[in-house]
Parts: C-alpha cells; structure tokens; sequence
C-alpha cells in the first residue's frame, strides 16, 4: 500500500510539474508577442530617418522643399497629388510610372535626369524609406 501511494504521490508531482513547464512556455510566447509591436515602431522610425537622411544625401532638399516650390513642387504637394491619383511614389522613382505631379517635358527632363543619377542604385527598401518620410512630411 505504500508503494502504491509513493508512486502515485511521484506520477502526481510529475503532471503538476509538466503543466507549470507549459504555463512558463505560454506565459513566455505571449510575452513575444506583445514585444513584436515595439520593434514594428522601432523600424517604422528607423525606417523615416533613413528616408531623411536619404533625401538630404542625395539632394531631393535642392529641389523639393516642405511647403515651397523651388525647382520642383514642394513634398507637400507631391504627396497630396499621389494620393488624391493613387499614383505610387516608389514605382515613379523607380521609373515605372510616368509623371503625375509636374507633367511639363522640360521639367519631367530634368526629373528624369536626377532619378537616374541619384536615385536608380537605391534599394527597394530605401525606395519605400524615401516615400515614407516624404508621406510623414504632410
């Protein structure tokens, strides 16, 4: 009899015990997942501040201002005519996509031109960096 009770007393610590080994694993997959959102955040910023640097590296700023024409329309009102067309920046960049915004052949030349000196070694993810801080500039 005391046998029987010393094993079930070991067979009852052993299901105790594996069911606190898969509280602690549930407990620690919610935990990566309530983490996952910050590090969403943490590359949505860095994601910006690549774009800005990018646009002042390779002298988008000469061009396009926030708020003012200069050589080019202001990132304001590149941005409200992409929308309002649901024209895609990245592809423009990329030269997949004609001109939207400023369609005056002098001027499109001269777009042209820079793209392909400034911006056609860019990545896909740089691209996207680019119109992400231009859209954030609103």
């Amino acid at each position: 009899m005391k046998k029987i009770l010393f094993v079930f007393a070991i067979f009852s610590l052993v299901i105790v015990s594996c069911g606190e080994t898969k509280k602690e694993e549930v407990k620690k997959e919610v935990e990566s997942v309530k983490e996952e959102p910050k590090e969403a955040a943490a590359s949505a910023d860095d994601l910006l501040a690549m774009g800005e640097k990018l646009f002042t590296d390779k002298t988008c700023v000469s061009c396009h201002q926030l708020d003012a024409k200069i050589v080019g329309p202001s990132i304001k009102d590149i941005v409200k005519v992409y929308d309002d067309k649901n024209g895609d920046i990245v592809e423009f960049l990329k030269g997949n996509q004609e001109a939207i915004v400023d369609t005056d052949p002098g001027q499109v030349a001269i777009m042209k031109a820079n793209l392909d000196g400034f911006v056609k070694d860019l990545k896909e993810e740089e691209l996207k960096a680019l119109a992400a801080y231009m859209k954030s500039a609103e």
